[in-house]
């Protein structure tokens, strides 16, 4: 594939001296590369620039907008496409040519689901249903982050698991790209003991409101798989013992134990992570005691 694609590569990182090559190297056929950088402390932006990638600084400040969608905002992109990716995936030759084909067609949808391909302690997972699908193709200007609940306690300067709200429709790839984290699984460990926290917040809010956010993926059971998820979100919030179900859900249907060792090893983080999310919103509704009972918040763990 030697014309270049009008798609401009958006990618957001913070100290991915590890990962950032292998995801690099893989986006020649991309139009523009854009790297989004939180003042990393190693080799990141030097790597990239060498790469041929545009780094840009960025200095958040709080709220919305966060990372990728302040790019979005304020970087003038002038390609037809844009296509999200963090330092941690790889587009597979694969799926460039699903891409290629797409962005040729008049037909086209304004955005596309892909599949992020799990692999975990260096090897690809055909079960246990870790993958997922998310909004990463889009047309230039029909989509944007959505809007959840603003916390002031919330340090993370990147979108966690904020989905992009399309102006359109949607379709889906078939050819999953490539989520491998080279940095080991001590820091697959932190980074979801601060996911954790996160969403420990995030539902406390909803459990207040009974809204995600000023803007936000509506929670609908045959929607898409973003809606889809949002609404098992929701239902799995009020579900007692729900670390126990998200490991019988990976390691048991959906055939985690096939994968092995590693397939229990990634059955119980997901549990873990769970577990951790219920006592942090338990300790949230502990110190806002006066709120969490006006709301008629009853302790889930």
């Amino acid at each position: 594939m030697t014309e270049k694609l009008p798609i401009t590569v958006l990618i957001a990182v913070k100290n991915e001296e590890a990962n950032i090559a292998r995801c690099l190297s893989a986006l020649s056929p991309a139009a523009r590369v854009l790297l989004i950088d939180s003042h990393s402390a190693d080799r990141t932006a030097q790597i990239s620039r060498d790469m041929g990638a545009e780094v840009f600084q960025f200095e958040y400040k709080g709220g919305y907008p966060k990372k990728r969608q302040w790019a979005l905002d304020h970087i003038p992109i002038h390609t037809d496409w844009v296509f999200l990716l963090d330092a941690d995936e790889v587009i597979p030759p694969e799926l460039w040519e699903e891409i290629a084909d797409t962005v040729r067609r008049k037909d086209a949808s304004d955005a596309y689901l892909v599949k992020k391909g799990f692999h975990f302690l260096g090897r690809p997972f055909r079960f246990g249903g870790f993958s997922h699908a998310a909004v990463l193709l889009f047309r230039n200007g029909k989509a944007s982050f959505e809007r959840l609940h603003r916390d002031p306690a919330d340090s993370q300067d990147m979108e966690v698991h904020e989905r992009l709200l399309v102006k359109g429709s949607i379709r889906e790839f078939k050819t999953p790209l490539i989520h491998e984290d080279a940095k080991g699984l001590e820091a697959y460990i932190s980074r979801h003991n601060f996911y954790s926290t996160w969403d420990a917040r995030q539902r406390f809010h909803y459990l207040k409101t009974g809204s995600w956010g000023e803007e936000s993926v509506e929670p609908r059971f045959l929607g898409n798989i973003q809606e889809r998820r949002r609404w098992l979100k929701r239902l799995m919030l009020r579900l007692p013992f729900e670390p126990a179900v998200w490991f019988a859900y990976h390691y048991i249907f959906r055939l985690g134990f096939l994968e092995g060792r590693a397939g229990l090893i990634a059955s119980q983080l997901r549990a873990r992570h769970f577990s951790q999310v219920r006592a942090k919103l338990f300790e949230l509704q502990l110190k806002n005691g006066a709120t969490a009972e006006k709301a008629g918040i009853e302790p889930l763990y």
